[in-house]
């Protein structure tokens, strides 16, 4: 089986939907997932995924399944530097590097900081209801592996939110999602596919292929949007929190 975790294109947080830019990459992201196979859709609630989303249902003939776990991340603490709840998954490089027990996929969300946004329990929330929806399509989740009880080759297609789709990877591959959230940047419309591997019969782990591809970009003469970036330098004009 194969899964693509599809980020929505550039948004436009205020009215969760997307730029103009963003609606255009949402077509070319259609034009390209049109001779790609996939056998089911889902889809977070928000307007900006929904919007992403819509392009391809509509070539290809299909509806998606609206889940609400899969809407952005929703976990919020108090971070270190600012006085006022923020998502769980921005901190500053200073803040969190510094603390062990962010880069174990145990203990990450075990900090006092953690704790006290509850932000374990809405992990668990997200991770129990995406296994649930894996052993639907074949694959039931045995302590940090899978076991098969309908192997097959279809496609699974998320169309969702940067910092949900390292939530749902770490968990796939036993990674602390905080590593994913500071050291991978999946830019809007971008494609991630991750496929199985069933090395003995019955037995499956997940493995990463691509991830935060933007191909369908490039082919076009589109730039990529800078969201989910910051400042490359300081000294610059771009986003710095």
């Amino acid at each position: 089986m194969r899964l693509l975790f599809i980020r929505h294109g550039e948004p436009d947080y205020e009215k969760d939907s997307l730029t103009e830019k963003g609606f255009r990459e949402a077509e070319y992201l259609a034009e390209y997932l049109a001779d790609v196979k996939i056998d089911a859709c889902y889809v977070s609630p928000l307007g900006r995924a929904k919007d992403t989303a819509a392009p391809t249902l509509l070539k290809k003939q299909m509806t998606g399944v609206e889940c609400q776990w899969l809407e952005e991340f929703p976990a919020k603490v108090v971070r270190p530097d600012k006085g006022f709840p923020i998502n769980c998954w921005d901190f500053l490089p200073q803040d969190w590097t510094g603390v062990n027990e962010y880069y174990d996929k145990s203990l990450w969300a075990k900090t006092e900081l953690m704790e006290e946004g509850n932000v374990a329990q809405i992990y668990q929330n997200v991770t129990q209801e995406f296994d649930g929806l894996l052993a639907k399509h074949g694959y039931a989740r045995e302590g940090n592996i899978y076991r098969v009880e309908r192997a097959n080759r279809d496609t699974i297609a998320f169309f969702c939110h940067f910092a949900l789709e390292c939530v749902l990877l770490g968990h796939l591959i036993g990674a602390s999602p905080m590593v994913l959230w500071h050291g991978f940047c999946a830019a809007p419309s971008s494609v991630t596919t991750v496929f199985t591997e069933e090395r003995r019969e019955g037995v499956a782990s997940f493995r990463i292929s691509r991830f935060g591809d933007i191909s369908h970009l490039f082919v076009k003469g589109e730039e990529p949007s800078f969201y989910a970036r910051y400042c490359e330098t300081f000294d610059s004009d771009e986003k710095r929190d």
